[in-house]
């Protein structure tokens, strides 16, 4: 079984940054997972962020391009989102997500594992 924990969110005001980690405690490599993140924002369906591979390759969604980075640490079994130059419609709770055949992307159903979520909130 692998177990996500989430930390790092926070208030913060329009422009401002903040860094998402997650802690992924499990019995199986870690550095073959592909690990994303999510987001929910009120009354929205949870949509993707970004993904990081086994391979580190990155993809991110459109609206995150440029101001946020997606990273992973594998011997700390970690994975991290710098959120940059954020905007109020930044506001969600956050997920983590894993998958540990490592083949996962952008959509949440091939995603074994996921976080409890945290919350951000982007003031104008």
């Amino acid at each position: 079984q692998v177990q996500l924990v989430e930390s790092g969110g926070g208030l913060v005001q329009a422009g401002g940054s903040l860094r998402l980690s997650c802690a992924v405690a499990s019995g199986r490599s870690f550095s073959n997972y592909a690990m994303g993140w999510f987001r929910q924002a009120p009354g929205k369906e949870r949509e993707f962020v970004a993904v990081i591979t086994w391979s580190g390759y990155r993809y991110y969604a459109d609206f995150v391009k440029g101001r946020f980075t997606i990273s992973r640490d594998n011997g700390e079994k970690m994975v991290y989102l710098q959120m940059n130059s954020l905007k109020p419609e930044d506001t969600a709770v956050y997920y983590c997500a894993a998958d540990d055949s490592g083949r996962a992307y952008s959509t949440q159903g091939e995603y074994d594992y996921w976080g409890q979520g945290t919350r951000v909130t982007v003031s104008s």
